[in-house]
């Protein structure tokens, strides 16, 4: 594997950028990390996601499509993007099933993932639904009218990363010396996209502050934004403002890795860990608004679960065993609403395009 990346940086001149590297060992069709046949997520993985903490994720946003669907807000079609093992596609869909037979009866499901490994997942997983598997954006019949769902699917996107050093910004490169050790090298910027970026969001990086730039991010939104023409857009993802950004604990940007639970350089346990950074959440609401799509919700996550009703699943236990299925469910369901738990990093976007709605859906 390494010879693998060491053979492309010496074919790209001797260095890399940083969204050439994780896209390499992220994404590569065999070696990547999102496509080794190898659990990723979980307690035997390297981090959990939201609806692996509890299939009660699964059943809130079910809810909350199927609503939508029966006011006829949009078409009854429903798309995830890079849904991993599929586990929210399948036990959202069960539920839409349970609670709106009728118009899970005329439901096109689709699910975008650009793993192999991860698209048998997903049809294992919603054997008993019909789903439609394709690889890319660029595969999704077009116009789609429908309901798109993304979770923890940005931070993952391959980032320019910038740095600015005695009031000079440099982009970071990747490179490897004479013992074969992955380094970093900084050169001067000359990105014009990213200077470009630097501009539109107006920022200014303090002295010493490291910054990661999301181009891949607005790239893919500028796709949706093509391929749409009546939908509402849900995206759940963690990150910062700008203004968040300049807080003195962020200076060094947030890319990390993640191996098997711990945190890890991102130079580290190249293809064999996950690279995650926090989005831009100033430029995904930018971008959205040039689209003219309509902002309806914005909200922390453990906010927009409270108001989608998530108290009603914590159940009455009588049981002594802490380990008992009602015990469990209620621990998940307290560390998805703890003032510190998980979801007080996430936020919800609701976006519409062309459904004819300005004010904030009731949940």
């Amino acid at each position: 594997m390494m010879k693998t990346l060491f053979d492309y940086i010496i074919k790209q001149g001797g260095a890399i950028s940083y969204s050439q590297y994780m896209n390499l060992v992220l994404y590569h069709p065999v070696l990547g990390y999102y496509s080794k046949n190898k659990q990723k997520i979980g307690r035997n993985g390297d981090f959990y996601t939201s609806s692996h903490v509890s299939n009660v994720f699964g059943k809130l946003f079910a809810k909350y499509f199927a609503e939508l669907v029966e006011r006829d807000e949009v078409n009854p079609s429903f798309c995830e993007i890079g849904g991993g093992t599929g586990r929210f596609l399948a036990e959202m869909l069960d539920e839409w099933k349970r609670i709106s037979p009728e118009t899970y009866s005329n439901l096109n499901v689709f699910t975008i993932e650009k793993s192999g490994y991860h698209r048998e997942l997903q049809v294992d997983q919603a054997e008993s639904h019909a789903i439609t598997v394709i690889p890319s954006i660029d595969k999704l019949s077009r116009p789609y009218s429908g309901i798109i769902f993304s979770n923890e699917l940005f931070d993952a996107f391959p980032v320019e990363v910038i740095e600015n050093r005695d009031s000079k910004l440099y982009e970071v490169y990747i490179t490897f010396n004479q013992n074969n050790d992955l380094v970093e090298k900084l050169m001067p910027l000359t990105n014009r996209k990213i200077i470009q970026y630097l501009k539109w969001q107006e920022i200014e990086l303090l002295e010493g502050q490291r910054y990661e730039i999301p181009l891949k991010m607005l790239e893919y939104m500028d796709k949706l934004n093509e391929c749409t023409e009546r939908a509402v857009i849900v995206t759940v993802d963690y990150g910062y403002t700008n203004r968040e950004w300049q807080h003195p604990a962020r200076l060094k940007g947030s890319m990390r890795g993640y191996y098997r639970h711990q945190m890890m350089h991102p130079l580290q346990h190249p293809f064999d860990m996950d690279i995650t950074t926090h989005i831009h959440f100033d430029a995904l609401e930018k971008r959205a608004e040039e689209f003219g799509w309509n902002l309806l919700e914005s909200e922390r996550q453990d906010d927009f679960l409270l108001k989608a009703g998530i108290l009603a699943f914590l159940k009455d236990n009588d049981e002594l065993n802490p380990f008992g299925a009602i015990a469990t469910q209620n621990r998940a369901i307290r560390s998805l609403i703890m003032p510190e738990g998980i979801s007080s990093f996430f936020q919800v976007y609701v976006h519409e395009k062309g459904t004819n709605r300005s004010e904030k859906y009731k949940i």
